[in-house]
C-alpha cells in the first residue's frame, strides 16, 4: 500500500492507527490529518522514540495494512 491511499482515506485508517498506537489521541489524529511526517512526529512525541525508529514503525504498519 502506498501512503497516498492512506492519506486519501485517513478517516478510515484512524481506528487502525489508534489500535496500533493507543497513546495517540483523537486530537493527535486530527492534527496528523493523513500526513506521514506528522504521524511520525506524534509517535516520537508520545512514545519517546527516535525518529528513525518511529519511521520504521510507520513503514511496518503501512506495509501490513490491508
Amino acid at each position: 500500500m502506498n501512503w497516498d491511499r492512506i492519506e486519501g482515506n485517513w478517516k478510515q485508517f484512524t481506528g487502525e492507527v489508534q489500535a496500533k498506537w493507543g497513546k495517540l489521541t483523537n486530537d493527535d489524529l486530527d492534527v496528523v490529518a493523513g500526513k506521514r511526517e506528522k504521524l511520525v512526529g506524534k509517535i516520537q512525541e508520545r512514545y519517546g522514540k527516535e525518529r528513525d525508529e518511529a519511521e520504521r514503525d510507520v513503514d511496518n504498519w503501512m506495509n501490513s495494512s490491508r
